[in-house]
């Protein structure tokens, strides 16, 4: 992600959340935050290249934390949150990450089901997580060498991703 990506990727966080970031967290996380680690997905719609999926992730000592992930929602169900999740912990893992961690709504099923597929496993709750519902948000955590190293995702010779999609 890159300054000029901000807004784009803004819109669809507005698209995708009922509580969305402000603009500016965009802008902090791209140009200001050390430990800040921004990634958008695009694809060309109509010869028009466009942010379809959005990542921001923190990245403190040996832990990665991913603070947002967006898809569009014309590109849902096709891999590409998958995508985007594991070239940001393959990343974050080249950068000395060797856990990683998230909240998720309790009731978003969809999203815990992409990140149980990767093996995170629910460790805690936080209670009251969510301030438009009151709703809990699941702490979820995974080690990064069961992904990156495992049967089922590996990282490639070049440091891609690949088995994902």
């Amino acid at each position: 992600m890159m300054l000029e990506d901000v807004p784009a990727v803004h819109a669809l966080d507005m698209l995708s959340f009922k509580l969305p970031w402000p603009e500016r967290s965009f802008r902090f996380e791209v140009s200001e935050n050390a430990a800040g680690r921004c990634w958008v997905a695009t694809a060309e719609v109509y010869g028009v290249p466009r942010i379809i999926a959005m990542l921001v992730l923190w990245l403190v000592l040996d832990e990665a934390h991913i603070a947002t992930v967006a898809v569009h929602p014309d590109f849902r169900r096709c891999g590409i949150g998958n995508r985007i999740v594991l070239e940001s912990l393959a990343a974050a893992y080249a950068e000395g990450a060797r856990r990683a961690f998230l909240e998720v709504r309790e009731g978003n099923t969809n999203a815990q089901e992409m990140y149980h597929k990767f093996g995170f496993k629910a460790t805690g709750r936080r209670l009251h997580y969510y301030l438009d519902t009151n709703e809990d948000a699941i702490l979820m955590t995974l080690d990064l060498r069961d992904v990156l190293f495992g049967q089922k995702y590996s990282v490639s010779s070049e440091g891609g991703v690949c088995g994902c999609c």
